[in-house]
Formats: structure tokens, C-alpha cells, sequence
């Protein structure tokens, strides 16, 4: 036996009895480990906690600006003020595509987009505050943890009272995004002025203490290494550990066209998917869920997912921008047809979840309501 099989045994009889691995497990899965061995393992974390189902919700996106005051060197989204590319939605259009929304059978709206250095708080509030007074039975999950960092920093109010604030609005939950990388050493490079690691860690520890859930996110395949991926990884697990209040992780792959970071850096192989896949389903032990967001994989390798650590397809996603901009060459929407078709062909059960992880029963007649609490089974 090689030194290399001798420390995987060690690894694999960690993950079958459910105990925790290390900063240097996670490292060395990710720079020795076979892909084969990975999906091995992650599948056995993945089904122990979700059996074969694989969850997805009907959502629609909503970017109300792309007018930025960062410049992330990663995003091809962002625009300057006087931009030919730039815009700012009206309220109208915002009621607008929550009409779509609804009409379309959607439960979540999942609201995000750039930070608008001459618009007021209030203008942020005000979105989720008319589409919750129209449309009170779509969920508006809302606001990065960067914007969250800009909306203190314009009213330099503590982040708990804007939290609920946004709470009473209509909020009901936050997304996972502009996690980016939580090393200094990278996150200094790709986007050295919005909230850092630790800004980020101290809001959803803050929103967790509030009753609110959260995503957790992560970019990869641009200048990270293993190190950095593994001690994001952790410092994730380590607040879990703490609240308890993150509903799922998401890899996200970096997609190089249109902006700075991109240049003279290749979009992440279906390989390295797989692998970030894998091994952060088996880092982060206490996350019930990992999703595979077929909008930056594409629609394969998010299938192929569903054996390396993902039990979740996210959903029909319409109207998304930020991804597309950067280069993305998935479709822009997909039908519930599709989705389901897509589980089951990678041997899944498809059942479609609420953002919270509800169960949605559709039956003739009603539009849709929700039933038990996705439980895991381990």
C-alpha cells in the first residue's frame, strides 16, 4: 500500500463513521485524491443525509441595477454610472417581473445586483417593501452580504436593525453570494474594497441570530489554491457549528470572459467542478444541502453533480444576468419538465422544495402550498 492509499483508508474510515475532517484531510483530498475516489465519498455523505432525491424550486431573478460603486475584478455584470450597458429598474418593471413571477407559478424571488452609489437605502427597502404588499405569498430572498456591508455603510445604522428592517419589508431570506474567497490573500486581490471575510462571517452569524436562513457560496478557478478553498470551506462549517442557520452551500465556477481576473485564466474543467463539488460536500459535514447551480456549471456537468456531493439542481432560474454576463453559455430558463427530466435521468427523484426547504404540493386547483419540512434522513 502507497503512502497515498494509507492516508485515503484513514480518510474514507473517517467519512463512514461520521467524524470530522481536517484542514489538511480537505487538502490533501483535493490536491491527491482520484475523482473517482471523491465521488465515492461524497455520494456516501449525500445519500446518508438525502437519500436519492434531488430538490429544485421554481424562481425567477430579479438584478434591480447593474450600476456598482466596486470594481470586482471578476464581474462582468457591474456597470459605471454613465455606461451605455447601465440601468436602473423602475418600480413598475420591478412589480412587473413579481407579476411574472407569480403568474409563472414561481415561490421565490431571488433579488440581487450591483450598489448604487446615488441611490438611498430606502430605494433598496422600498423593493421588497411593493412587491411584499402585492405579491405577499412569493419569497424574496434578498441582498448579498456586500450590499447588507453598503447598506450600513450609507446609514450607518447597526446591522441588526437593518436586518429586520428589511425583515418587516418583506425579507425572507438571504442568498449565499459575494463570499468570493475569505483569504485576505486572495480576497485583496479580486475585490480588495467590499466587506471582507469576516464582514461577511459576522453578517449571517447576525441574521442567524435574527431567525432568518442563509446560503453559503464560494468562487473557484481563478488564482485560489487548495489552501484557500479548504479554509473557506471551514470557516463556513465553524459558523454552522454556531447557528446552524445555513440552508445550502454553492460552488460557484468562475467564468473568465468580460472582466479583468479573466485574462490568461481558463473557465474551470468539468473535472474541477466535480471536485469542489465533492469535497465540499465532505468538508462541510453539517450543511444539509449543496447545490449543483446548473447556471454556471451548465445543465451536464449540474447533472452529473447529483453523484458527487449535490442534492439540489436549484430551479428554473429566469432572467439571470450576472452569470451570463461573465460568459456563461447555459440557457436562461428551464422548465419544470425539463428540471424533472434532467434528475431523473441522473437516477435521481425529483422533488421540488420551497426556498426554505418545504415540500410544494401542486395539485388542480391551487396554485401551490407547502408541505412537510425536507428532513434528512442521517
Amino acid at each position: 500500500m502507497t503512502a497515498t492509499d494509507r492516508r485515503l483508508a484513514v480518510i474514507r474510515e473517517k467519512v463512514e463513521n461520521q467524524a470530522r475532517l481536517s484542514f489538511e484531510d480537505g487538502v490533501y483530498l483535493d490536491q491527491h485524491a482520484d475523482l473517482f475516489t471523491l465521488g465515492e465519498l461524497a455520494n456516501l455523505v449525500r445519500e446518508r443525509k438525502n437519500g436519492d432525491v434531488t430538490y429544485y424550486n421554481v424562481n425567477e431573478h430579479l438584478n434591480p441595477t447593474n450600476v456598482c460603486i466596486y470594481r470586482c475584478t471578476f464581474c462582468a455584470f457591474r456597470a459605471d454610472l454613465k455606461s451605455p450597458k447601465a440601468y436602473v429598474m423602475s418600480d413598475e418593471q420591478i412589480l412587473e417581473r413579481a407579476r411574472e413571477a407569480t403568474a409563472k407559478g414561481c415561490t421565490e424571488l431571488h433579488i440581487v445586483g450591483g450598489l448604487h452609489h446615488q441611490k438611498p437605502y430606502e430605494w433598496y427597502r422600498n423593493i421588497l417593501a411593493i412587491i411584499h404588499d402585492d405579491y405577499p405569498d412569493l419569497h424574496l430572498k434578498a441582498w448579498t452580504a456586500v450590499e447588507w456591508d453598503w447598506f450600513h455603510r450609507l446609514t450607518k445604522r447597526p446591522m441588526r436593525e437593518l436586518l429586520q428592517d428589511m425583515k418587516d419589508a418583506g425579507l425572507g431570506s438571504l442568498p449565499g453570494g459575494g463570499a468570493e474567497i475569505f483569504h485576505p490573500d486572495v480576497r485583496d486581490k479580486i475585490c480588495e474594497h467590499k466587506a471582507d471575510g469576516d464582514g461577511w462571517i459576522a453578517i449571517h452569524r447576525e441574521a442567524h441570530n435574527l431567525g432568518l436562513r442563509s446560503n453559503a457560496t464560494m468562487l473557484y478557478g481563478h488564482i485560489e489554491t487548495a489552501e484557500h478553498r479548504i479554509d473557506h470551506l471551514i470557516r463556513l462549517r465553524n459558523l454552522q457549528d454556531e447557528t446552524g442557520g445555513f440552508q445550502t452551500f454553492i460552488p460557484l465556477a468562475f467564468h473568465p470572459d468580460n472582466n479583468p481576473l479573466g485574462k490568461g485564466i481558463p473557465k474551470p474543467s468539468g473535472m474541477m467542478d466535480l471536485k469542489v463539488m465533492a469535497v465540499s460536500r465532505l468538508m462541510l459535514d453539517n450543511f444539509d444541502h449543496i447545490k449543483a447551480y446548473w447556471q454556471m456549471l451548465g445543465v451536464k456537468i449540474a447533472q452529473v453533480a447529483q453523484s458527487y456531493g449535490s442534492d439540489d439542481l436549484d430551479g428554473t432560474v429566469v432572467h439571470e444576468k450576472i452569470y451570463h454576463d461573465a460568459g456563461s453559455e447555459s440557457p436562461q430558463e428551464l422548465s419544470v419538465e425539463e428540471i424533472r427530466r434532467l434528475i431523473a435521468e441522473a437516477g435521481r427523484t425529483p422533488v421540488e422544495r420551497d426556498t426554505l426547504y418545504h415540500e410544494v404540493i401542486r395539485e388542480s386547483g391551487v396554485k401551490w402550498q407547502t408541505g412537510r419540512k425536507l428532513l434528512t434522513i442521517g
